[in-house]
């Protein structure tokens, strides 16, 4: 008897405890929130700028990355262009249908009066002076000194240098020289009253025996008749690339020269002798 109402006693107090536990909550609850709050803001600062720091390494990582692939794309369109560039080179020296050197470009000398380029390509392949050289458009020079390792090639818009040609229209013959300006070449013997115009294709005449005959050469762009005076001034822009060239063909003819003199085959001949 005595421990029930001992029990009773103890429950009645226990539910007394708990309300007094509950409201003292309302106030000790905001107190432990304020106590825990600097180590949870700082806890989340430093996992905030850790994030941030790790984002950070890994946008410098990415932009690294993208700036090396984009420089290997880079690199992969200029391979791409060479081997368009090389192909038609190909291309071109067999419709030709002579032997042809490809040399690669190693620098531009272009002076107001003098357009020569130099070329990795020497005399220990076989290069010597005069040979016309070209581009898989057209004419571009001529071989004007040639070393052991290198070449330099005048252009034909060099002033000094001259190319007889051909209209292909109609087959009228004159000489293509040089202007001193990299995309213009002059026809300065033509008369006024020649048989030439505008978008005529100029091709080599193969007179002089330095350019075959039928590589082009120039488009006609410009025809104007010079009132007393005999030649009409006639302007003309080069079928080659001469500013964009990385590659070009030097050319040799298929045709053999024939020895003027041959000489004797000697014999050893032992003479008789007697006794």
């Amino acid at each position: 008897m005595i421990a029930s109402v001992a029990l009773l006693i103890a429950g009645q107090r226990t539910q007394q405890i708990d309300l007094l536990r509950a409201a003292l909550s309302f106030v000790v609850d905001p107190i432990k929130y304020l106590v825990d709050l600097p180590s949870t803001v700082y806890k989340q600062a430093s996992e905030s700028i850790q994030s941030y720091v790790n984002l950070k390494e890994e946008n410098g990582r990415l932009r690294d990355y993208q700036l090396i692939h984009q420089t290997q794309l880079l690199k992969l369109e200029a391979l791409e262009k060479e081997n368009i560039r090389l192909r038609a080179l190909l291309e071109n020296s067999f419709k030709l249908g002579e032997q042809v050197l490809i040399a690669e470009l190693l620098s531009v000398n272009m002076a107001p009066y003098e357009h020569i380029v130099v070329v990795n390509k020497g005399t220990r392949f076989g290069v010597h002076q005069q040979q016309p050289v070209l581009d898989a458009n057209g004419v571009v020079g001529q071989v004007f000194r040639a070393m052991p390792l290198t070449s330099e090639i005048m252009l034909i818009t060099d002033p000094n240098h001259a190319v007889p040609v051909q209209v292909n229209r109609n087959g009228l013959l004159t000489i293509a020289v040089g202007s001193g300006q990299i995309n213009k070449l002059l026809l300065p013997y033509l008369p006024s009253n020649a048989d030439i115009r505008p978008g005529d294709l100029l091709i080599t005449s193969g007179l002089g025996g330095t350019f075959p005959q039928g590589y082009p050469v120039a488009v006609v762009d410009e025809f104007t008749s010079q009132l007393n005076k005999p030649f009409a001034n006639i302007t003309a822009t080069p079928m080659a690339k001469l500013d964009r060239n990385r590659e070009l063909m030097i050319v040799w003819s298929n045709s053999t020269p024939v020895p003027l003199i041959t000489k004797p085959s000697t014999t050893d001949s032992t003479p008789n002798s007697s006794p």
